[in-house]
């Protein structure tokens, strides 16, 4: 299953690179939003993705960018809320 749920995150961050133009190649590692590659508005999208598809509830824990900074930390974050344990990279 998390290898289903690790391309579903990677097949959503590509769709938002290639939105913002930001190309399509990027590491798990890969840092989206602290170095620039997609901005604020592309955030909101990641957060309503994440609520809608994993039920991430960001009203209940706070935002924090560096939460869904690459898809490791999306992975770590869906982890943690979901009780899967997150695999290596």
């Amino acid at each position: 299953m998390t290898d289903d749920l690790r391309d579903k995150i990677r097949a959503f961050v590509r769709e938002q690179l290639a939105l913002a133009s930001a190309g399509e190649s990027f590491a798990d590692s890969d840092s989206l939003f602290v170095s620039g590659r997609l901005d604020s508005a592309s955030a909101v999208q990641f957060v309503v993705f994440l609520e809608t598809e994993f039920g991430v509830d960001f009203a209940e824990q706070g935002f924090d960018v560096t939460l869904i900074d690459s898809v490791d930390a999306i992975m770590t974050l869906i982890a943690q809320k979901t009780d899967l344990d997150a695999p290596a990279a």
